[in-house]
């Protein structure tokens, strides 16, 4: 197979781990593409692309609007934890797994005047060698700034200077693929089984026309259970990759996502709940007629 075929693999790999969309877990492929992760050895911050509610259904009585009332004195602890899997075969030959391990992040939420602040407690891993770098960034900071709306609207992360740089990738891309499965409210007062849907643009190396369709299946007070259904599309048929390496034909990309997700108005992340997106995606390159396919699945899960 040409060389070419070999760095068009890489490029692809590399490019979308980067961007939190998927992952390359290989130590192997990361060398020799020679491609860090964006926030490695320094704080990072992430603008994230503004959301577009329209309430569908406003639902029945009685209605009243989902505005979060954040307790600045009260703490919240969650857990976070990613898990995301990528197959990806070049033209007829094997299909290679360059899944990464999945990750669970204790976390504890302090709102303040600018967001919401996260410490990261020891994060976990079932892949040893990632599992002992972890713990290396036991008491790192995240943060987020939210909307009134609830629509994260930028991304910090903080890792201790220590942490290894496997680590540091880790923990952004899973803060990542939890930012862009989160929701937003309408501003219309709405009652049990409205319905709503969030417009997003997403990037996955290249932007993506991203649409949640939410439903409220119920209330009790300030918590609320909230049905969701997720669907990603590419807004080109054509992907420039970075640094000059060229371009890929979209031949075929869909992906699709649901899940329940449990929210308390007063505290600033899910309590619990569950959101998996996935599909299928071609890629050729016009040059050499290459192609490239790849089966994608995205678990994100918050709960104790």
């Amino acid at each position: 197979m040409p060389s070419r075929s070999s760095a068009l693999l890489l490029v692809l790999a590399v490019a979308l781990a980067g961007l939190g969309a998927a992952g390359c877990s290989t130590a192997d492929a990361k060398r020799d593409a020679e491609v860090e992760p964006s926030g490695l050895g320094k704080e990072v911050t992430v603008p994230i692309s503004a959301s577009i509610t329209t309430l569908v259904q406003p639902g029945a009585e009685p209605r009243s609007v989902l505005h979060p009332a954040y307790d600045t004195d009260q703490t919240q602890q969650v857990t976070l934890r990613t898990d995301h899997h990528i197959e990806q075969q070049l033209n007829d030959q094997a299909v290679r797994d360059f899944s990464p391990p999945a990750v669970t992040i204790p976390l504890t939420a302090q709102v303040s005047r600018d967001g919401v602040d996260l410490t990261l407690g020891t994060a976990t891993s079932p892949d040893p060698a990632l599992a002992q770098q972890l713990q290396s960034a036991d008491g790192s900071h995240a943060a987020f700034a939210i909307s009134d709306a609830g629509a994260i609207t930028a991304l910090r992360l903080a890792p201790k200077p220590a942490t290894p740089d496997a680590a540091r990738a880790a923990l952004e891309q899973a803060f990542y693929q939890a930012v862009y499965q989160s929701i937003a409210f309408p501003v219309e007062p709405v009652g049990e089984g409205a319905i709503w849907k969030v417009r997003q643009r997403v990037s996955s190396g290249f932007p993506l026309d991203q649409v949640t369709t939410a439903t409220l299946t119920r209330r009790d007070g300030n918590l609320l259970t909230i049905q969701l259904e997720v669907t990603q599309k590419p807004i080109s048929t054509v992907w420039n990759l970075p640094n000059s390496a060229g371009s890929l034909d979209i031949v075929d990309y869909l992906m699709y996502g649901s899940g329940t997700i449990t929210v308390d108005l007063g505290l600033p992340l899910p309590v619990s709940g569950s959101v998996t997106v996935g599909g299928r995606q071609v890629y050729r390159d016009p040059r050499t007629s290459v192609s490239l396919a790849q089966n994608i699945s995205t678990q994100v899960q918050w709960g104790n």
